[in-house]
């Protein structure tokens, strides 16, 4: 972790610290005390069958392709990928490239092909939440009263996600498309570079075709829909009953249709590339918006809290937990290799 990124993470802590000290940190603190812990525990167990998902997940893409690796290998790699998303200022997509480096290394796979299972896996992951964002923006607009910037940008940011999916797709199986948009790249990397005499077209243009190649394999196989997307909407479907969970352990229950809309409002403030994860903006809206369909302040800051432990920290201490078992220099080695 660079300096860069401690500070925006503490930046990020600070946010969520004022927050904390306006809403009154005796009332937060009175409202975790009466929070029953066998509901949290529950919330907890949940977050495991959700990492257990994500794992089945990608290990559909990744036996797809025909790469010989165990679920119990898959799992750390997928941990290490989520925690370097929650602690890079990226997108949440800096542990992408990373979990296909991972696998491409210890299946001794070739790197588009380890590339395009975990492409695969973010598209089965996008599908779902595309979906649930339409229709919980639906109802936000309709049921929640939100100022107009914020509706602005939570259709702006979808129409992003929208966008962007539509082209990685149309890139990952369209060979022209694929061939124009990596020279593009090439040419752009070219710019910037301070080596002006490399040639990187043929190599790049040969990886672009064995990932698309590799793609166009996972979209004929039926295993990769029919389990995956399912398995993706079970996925979202298990975070949101978390949450409603942690919220039950509070004695006040929520909505399931109020959790889906901030979870993903949340979810998409969380795409921006601004903080580590998101971390304050992302936690003080889910604050904000619980707060405005009339969850008592100091119970929704509460049940935020409890809800980031497990969905966020628990995963990147997890994740981070288990470098060592990749390999403890896997993230130098990548820097140096990309």
């Amino acid at each position: 972790m660079n300096n860069k990124t401690i500070i925006l993470l503490l930046v990020g802590i600070g946010i969520l610290a004022a927050m904390v000290l306006y809403i009154g940190p005796g009332k937060i603190e009175s409202a975790l005390k009466n929070a029953n812990p066998l509901y949290v525990a529950l919330a907890v167990v949940i977050q495991f069958i959700i990492y257990g998902m994500w794992t089945q997940r990608w290990s559909i893409t990744i036996h797809s392709l025909k790469i010989s690796i165990k679920r119990r290998h898959v799992f750390p790699m997928l941990m290490v990928g989520l925690a370097i998303n929650n602690i890079t200022p990226s997108a949440r997509g800096g542990g992408e490239p990373v979990r296909a480096y991972m696998l491409g290394k210890y299946a001794k796979a070739p790197m588009e092909n380890a590339f395009a299972t975990v492409i695969a896996d973010r598209g089965l992951d996008t599908f779902p939440f595309v979906v649930l964002a339409i229709l919980t923006i639906i109802f936000s607009v309709s049921f929640l009263s939100l100022p107009e910037w914020i509706v602005f940008a939570l259709i702006v940011s979808l129409v992003v996600l929208i966008v962007v999916f539509i082209i990685i797709l149309i890139m990952s199986i369209n060979e022209a498309v694929g061939q124009r948009i990596t020279l593009w790249l090439v040419g752009l990397v070219k710019r910037f570079s301070k080596n002006k005499h490399f040639e990187i077209e043929r190599k790049a243009l040969e990886a672009m075709n064995g990932f698309q190649s590799s793609m166009r394999i996972m979209i004929r196989d039926r295993r990769v829909l029919m389990y995956g997307l399912p398995l993706s909407f079970l996925v979202w479907f298990m975070e949101i009953i978390r949450v409603y969970i942690v919220f039950a352990s509070f004695g006040t229950p929520v909505s399931l249709w109020v959790i889906a809309a901030v979870f993903v409002i949340a979810t998409l403030i969380g795409l921006i590339p601004l903080l580590p994860g998101g971390v304050g903006a992302v936690d003080g809206m889910m604050i904000i918006l619980y707060s405005a369909a009339g969850v008592p302040p100091s119970i929704s800051a509460a049940a935020t809290i409890v809800e980031r432990l497990i969905s966020f920290w628990m995963t990147s201490f997890i994740g981070i937990g288990m470098l060592p078992y990749v390999g403890p220099n896997v993230l130098e080695k990548f820097s140096d290799k990309f």
